[in-house]
């Protein structure tokens, strides 16, 4: 087997299976989980009508490429939403089944063994960013976000003798499990750095359509490309999916788009890869990507759930105001994020996710900690996926504020 493979960290929900392993929670209190980012509202029904109107075409092999049909969809969608002059179809977009294993098999594709091979991840993390770095022989940089920084990372704390290791940097906004938002002014500068010391941007944009201020939608890279005259999208490349977006998970689709090079290696590696889009989910994709009377409605959704909650909680718990997302991520009192969710479950048989699950100690990185020892940026706090329908959601709120009023 290969070796790197026992280079893998545990993943998150096993870390936390364990924490929970031998605990009893209470029997007349049904269990709410809030750990995994998985929506519970209900998915587009058109999605799935013309899912099923097009099942014959599981008869066909699709082509990896996608048929144009969607793929003009996709452009269409993504030029209208974040003001670009124009995508096109037929070179800048790649249809995919999913960001996670876009994402994972990207990094397979694009990092060069054969010199420095570092990937710049956000700390803490989506962990696909990490194994798919040690997988493809590469090591991963983490770079802390932390409340003083607005929970994104400092790149201007890189040196440029680390920056030249880097061959790929991962951008989450919003973010997971923060929900923080990359400004535009951010992503123009780290375009700078990436012309500058020669790396590839990655940006991993899924939440980009769960926002709570409807006036204020989240930018994007390919925005900030447009912003710069760069309508080639050189060194760029984003990640899109309808798993948030259109509450449909299981659809397993979204796209990726950007510079054309990148685009066409990342097709002809996929091609081998045998990853393509069946018939039936790019004609439901087609049908996803042409509606937003439906996405409206789930941020209103969102937005009710997340005033609900921040409601009740903020008289004992601390957090970051929340910007897009359906992520909460409030530190604990007392500090201990693993004692704080075992407890948490096994008095209230509510589960969350310790923040020290997703995030890593970066030391000896060669990145400046303005003279702060370099700590674990997740431990303390715990990670809340408010993805529940609201009543739901409102009781579990209401069993962590009882929870912790009891302790103080």
């Amino acid at each position: 087997m290969n070796p790197d493979l026992d280079a893998l960290k545990p993943y998150p929900f096993e870390k936390l299976a364990a924490l929970k392993a031998g605990v009893t929670p209470p029997e007349h209190l049904a269990h709410i989980p809030l750990t995994i980012g998985e929506p519970q509202h209900a998915p587009f029904e058109a999605a799935l009508e013309t899912l099923v109107a097009h099942r014959h075409g599981m008869a066909r092999y699709p082509a990896t490429a996608g048929t144009a049909e969607l793929r003009g969809a996709i452009a269409d969608w993504a030029t209208h939403r974040f003001g670009l002059d124009g995508l096109d179809p037929a070179t800048q977009v790649l249809p995919v089944n999913g960001t996670r294993e876009a994402i994972f098999a990207f990094v397979q594709a694009a990092l060069d063994r054969n010199r420095p091979a570092r990937v710049a991840v956000p700390n803490p993390f989506y962990q696909i960013y990490e194994g798919a770095t040690l997988l493809a022989g590469g090591k991963p940089l983490y770079l802390e976000c932390r409340a003083e920084t607005g929970f994104r990372a400092d790149i201007e704390a890189v040196p440029a003798a680390t920056w030249r290791e880097v061959q790929i940097v991962f951008v989450c906004s919003p973010g997971n499990p923060t929900g923080a938002v990359t400004p535009l002014a951010e992503l123009e500068r780290l375009i700078e750095l990436a012309d500058e010391h020669d790396f590839l941007i990655a940006s991993d944009e899924c939440y980009s359509e769960l926002y709570l201020d409807e006036a204020s939608p989240p930018p994007g890279l390919l925005e900030a490309c447009a912003r710069l005259g760069r309508h080639d999208y050189r060194r760029c490349l984003v990640f899109h999916s309808l798993s948030k977006r259109s509450n449909l998970p299981g659809l397993r689709s979204g796209f990726v788009a950007g510079d054309a090079a990148l685009v066409a290696a990342f097709k002809r590696y996929r091609t081998y890869h045998g990853c393509a889009m069946s018939l039936p989910v790019q004609h439901a994709s087609i049908t996803a990507w042409g509606d937003e009377a439906h996405v409206r409605a789930n941020r209103d959704a969102y937005r009710e759930t997340f005033a609900a909650v921040t409601d009740i909680l903020a008289p004992v718990m601390t957090f970051p105001a929340p910007e897009a997302s359906f992520y909460l991520w409030p530190a604990v009192p007392g500090g201990d994020d693993e004692a704080f969710a075992r407890e948490l479950f096994a008095k209230e048989n509510v589960s969350v996710l310790p923040g020290s699950y997703m995030g890593r100690p970066a030391a000896d990185d060669g990145i400046a900690r303005r003279g702060r020892v370099s700590t674990n940026p997740g431990a303390g706090r715990v990670r809340l996926a408010l993805v529940a329908e609201l009543d739901t959601t409102v009781e579990a709120a209401r069993r962590i504020r009882s929870f912790i009023e009891r302790r103080l």
